[in-house]
């Protein structure tokens, strides 16, 4: 039955991540993958509040590994920094490896740290 879960998260998380990716990058006239950093701020946030919920394992197979895998994406994220790193934008490139870790790492505390709160 878990992976029935993952299989309804990753419906939602997919074409989720496809939207937003295209909606944020298209209000932006930039080289820099603005639509993959704000998805995986996003799905970041999502994931730790679902953590800091202290939800039960099917809900995590549905919300943190359906929905928030498919959410966000390391491997587009790579390939947009090498693509930035090969075109000459080497700033941007380590811009955003810097700013997706930090930010990354900051939702998922925030996120985990706001539902604990809500949660108590």
């Amino acid at each position: 039955m878990t992976w029935v879960l993952v299989i309804v998260g990753a419906v939602v998380g997919a074409p989720l991540r496809y939207v937003m990716d295209r909606a944020v990058q298209a209000r932006h006239d930039s080289v820099f993958p603005w639509g993959t950093f704000v998805v995986n701020a996003a799905g970041s946030l999502v994931l730790g509040a679902v953590t800091g919920a202290a939800v039960s394992s099917s809900a995590y197979a549905l919300l943190g590994t359906g929905l928030c895998g498919t959410l966000t994406t390391y491997s587009t994220f790579s390939y947009e920094t090498l693509r930035l790193a090969e075109r000459g934008w080497r700033f941007l490139a380590a811009a955003n490896m810097a700013a997706s870790l930090l930010v990354g790492l900051g939702a998922v505390f925030l996120g985990r740290e706001v539902a604990a709160a809500l949660a108590a």
